[in-house]
């Protein structure tokens, strides 16, 4: 068993996969064998994911706040604190904050054998997010 007691600095998500304000903390990233990766994303007011997918799935656990998320082809739906968001592998998909409010999620990932825990897309369109 091991225990940390600290992380990396919080640090903002880049322009290029997100649209607004978004911090990113990582909670964990276990040595190999394992593949799991966890992180807190705080996400302001309306800010946002690009679109983007998994190579084994995303689960995502909201803490606090309102936000949206969308599957590619598929409604936006709401998501509340309280939430559990299953995203199955290789489904683009978007999440972040509603319009008047912060949300934060953990989003838990298993990276692929190469280490990659995400292919990301185009940001979304505030006109149209599909």
């Amino acid at each position: 068993m091991e225990i940390t007691r600290s992380r990396p600095d919080s640090r903002p998500g880049p322009a290029e996969h997100f649209t607004g304000t978004v911090w990113l903390d990582e909670l964990a990233a276990p040595p190999a064998p394992s593949r799991l990766r966890m992180f807190s994303v705080h996400f302001a007011p309306g800010a946002r994911t690009a679109w983007h997918r998994h190579p084994h799935g995303q689960v995502l656990y909201v803490t606090e706040g309102t936000g949206l998320v969308q599957r590619r082809g598929g409604p936006v739906e709401e998501i509340r604190a309280g939430d559990t968001v299953w995203t199955p592998a290789g489904t683009w998909h978007w999440h972040g904050a509603a319009p008047g409010t912060f949300m934060t999620h953990l989003a838990v990932v298993e990276a692929a054998a190469d280490g990659t825990t995400t292919e990301w897309g185009c940001l979304v369109d505030d006109a149209r997010p599909e």
